[in-house]
């Protein structure tokens, strides 16, 4: 059994076995320095509203053996201060009662003048998909996929179609705090209909909302 834990933005938990893993712990989110029982970090790219230097250490004051996953923009962007595993397309790592599998490479172009940095996505436990800030379709098929639903590289008809593409049993709205409650409601109406149309069921979590899987 696994739960899911939204919060703010790209920031969501899983729960195994009484151990958690963190996903993009960013500057859009609370400060995570509550957190017990975290095994991993997984880090999809370098831009702060994915990590912050505070929220690494908070998690870490409380959890001395956490392992962090980011590919090397990433990694080269944290820095020394903290131990980071670097990942790419295809790699593989287990962690506790997690297994992650890392796809992609890039992140989506936002504008021809900003750099396209690292990105990488990560499957975890064959069942929970999170593409970071892309639109990376895994070779696989997905239970659960963590749907970036707004951003500055987002155009919500080209949302709708990686859900297509993607076809999961279930999705919920990441990466959304940049939409103001409205847009929010609109994103998930469209998402919604996407992972309806495939069969699959559409989950509007806000953050402090679980999903129990």
């Amino acid at each position: 059994m696994m739960r899911i834990t939204k919060f703010e933005h790209a920031n969501f938990v899983v729960e195994a076995e009484n151990k958690r893993l963190i996903v993009d712990p960013g500057s859009f989110t609370r400060l995570l320095d509550d957190a017990h029982d975290v095994v991993a970090i997984v880090v999809t790219h370098e831009h702060p509203d994915h990590w912050t230097p505070e929220q690494l250490s908070g998690i870490l004051a409380n959890n001395s053996d956490v392992k962090i996953f980011a590919p090397q923009g990433a990694a080269t962007a944290i820095g020394d201060d903290f131990d980071v595993t670097v990942v790419a397309d295809g790699d593989t790592a287990q962690v506790g009662p997690f297994s992650l599998a890392f796809y992609g490479a890039k992140h989506a172009v936002i504008h021809e003048s900003i750099p396209i940095v690292n990105n990488v996505g990560v499957l975890i436990n064959n069942t929970i998909f999170y593409p970071g800030d892309s639109y990376t379709v895994p070779p696989v098929s997905v239970d659960v996929l963590a749907i970036p639903s707004s951003a500055p590289w987002l155009k919500i008809g080209e949302a709708m179609d990686y859900v297509l593409n993607v076809k999961p049993k279930r999705g919920f709205p990441t990466h959304e705090m940049v939409n103001s409650d409205a847009g929010k409601s609109m994103a998930n109406q469209r998402l919604a209909s996407m992972v309806e149309s495939g069969g699959g069921e559409y989950f509007p979590l806000t953050p402090g909302d679980t999903l129990e899987l």
